[in-house]
Parts: C-alpha cells; sequence; structure tokens
C-alpha cells in the first residue's frame, strides 16, 4: 500500500510540516527527499533500505558514487544529483553561518561544517579556514591533497595563503579516510611547524581537527596545541 494510501497523520511529508523535521526517522526523512517508492516498495521502505545498503551510516551514503547509489533498484543519477544538491546546499548555509558569527563561538557548527565538508572523501585532504579579527570565517581552502595515507603539506604555502586573505587567525583541518579519528604523531610535528612558521607573521592558529566520517577530533580540546 502506497504512502498516499495511509492515514494522513502517519504520512511522512505531512508529519514533517506538523511537528518539524526532528520529528522523523532517517528512513521518514528519505521519503520526504525520494517522493516515490518502487514497485512492492512505499517510500520509507526504500528510505530503510537505502540505508540499510549503506551500512546504517548517513555519511557512507552521502558519500557514496553515482555507481554505488544507484546499485538500489530505483535509485539513479537524478536522485544522486539531487541528493548532491541537498549536500552542497547545506554546506553552503553552514559556511554563511561561520562567516556572519564567530566561529570560536560555534564549535558544533565548525565540526558539523568539516564532517560535511571533509567526512565522505577517500582520498586524504588538507584545508585551512583563515579567520578575521573576530574569528569570522572569511574563507575555506583545500590547500593540500594525498593519497589515503600520506599528504605534503607546504607551511610555506599555507602562511602565504594567510597573508592573501589577511586573516588574523586560521584553524586547520584534514581527514583519515581509514576511519580512525586519533592524530598520529606526524600530524602532532606538522601542527607545532605550522604554530612556528605563522607565528612569524603574526597569525594564531586557534584549533587543528582531525575529521573521520561522523568523528572529528580537536587539538584544542584535547590539549594538544
Amino acid at each position: 500500500m502506497g504512502i498516499n494510501h495511509w492515514p494522513p497523520q502517519e504520512r511522512p511529508r505531512e508529519r514533517l510540516i506538523a511537528d518539524g523535521a526532528r520529528a522523523l526517522s532517517n528512513a521518514e526523512l528519505l521519503a520526504v527527499f525520494l517522493r516515490v517508492g518502487v514497485k512492492g516498495k512505499d517510500a520509507v521502505t526504500l528510505g530503510r533500505d537505502l540505508i540499510t545498503h549503506f551500512g546504517g551510516s548517513l555519511n557512507a551514503m552521502f558519500g557514496a558514487s553515482l555507481a554505488e547509489f544507484s546499485q538500489l533498484h530505483g535509485l539513479g543519477p537524478a536522485k544522486f544529483a539531487q541528493l548532491q544538491a541537498v549536500m552542497e546546499l547545506a554546506q553552503r548555509a553552514l559556511g554563511e553561518q561561520l562567516q556572519a558569527g564567530q566561529t570560536l563561538g560555534s564549535p558544533e557548527a565548525v565540526k558539523l561544517y568539516l564532517r560535511m565538508t571533509l567526512g565522505q572523501r577517500a582520498h586524504e585532504s588538507f584545508v585551512v579556514l583563515f579567520l578575521d579579527v573576530k574569528n569570522r570565517l572569511i574563507a575555506c581552502e583545500e590547500m593540500f591533497r594525498g593519497t589515503l595515507t600520506h599528504t605534503s603539506v607546504y607551511p610555506r604555502e599555507v602562511v602565504k595563503a594567510a597573508l592573501r586573505h589577511n586573516a588574523a587567525g586560521v584553524m586547520l583541518a584534514h581527514n583519515h579516510p581509514s576511519g580512525a579519528p586519533e592524530p598520529s604523531e606526524s600530524d602532532l610535528l606538522l601542527t607545532r611547524a605550522l604554530m612556528q612558521a605563522l607565528a612569524l607573521v603574526e597569525v594564531r592558529i586557534l584549533d587543528h581537527f582531525v575529521v573521520a566520517g561522523p568523528h572529528v577530533h580537536s587539538f584544542a580540546e584535547h590539549g594538544q596545541m
């Protein structure tokens, strides 16, 4: 039986309008996004199957390639493009939030932004968030990209970018595609090297984050800076 035959108070879209998006399960939210199911499956069941297909992980689903996403019957390029557009809009909205307010005053917003930006990447990336004197976001740049296990970061390039943006401070972030958020010894050494290089031009490093899927490790919170 299709969702249209459900009682109105049980339909995901109507419940979202009445009670807000937080009242819905992940499968129900996906049902609103999918709009329709496939033969033999309503949209909620298809949404539930989609989550199960990616091991129950929304991060894995959002980071899936078109080929991986299309393995489920009824899903293809159109839905994949819609999902990517939703993700990009969410990232841009969070970026606007960080530009409008104090970045340090919104640590959870920063972590969410980084999870959405780096959490699904299959390659290792090193990004820098450049901040003004009020700790508002000026820009976020991917400075270096590496393999699954290593990336080369050059302090001189980070210093040049900080000067180009006239930044008063920076936040560093990189991802661990392997899934372990704990920083390595080389991560700690790199942070110290960058702190010394940026101190010469009076730019502070406020934090360094390691992103591993849904997990974000803060150097500042763990006393590692």
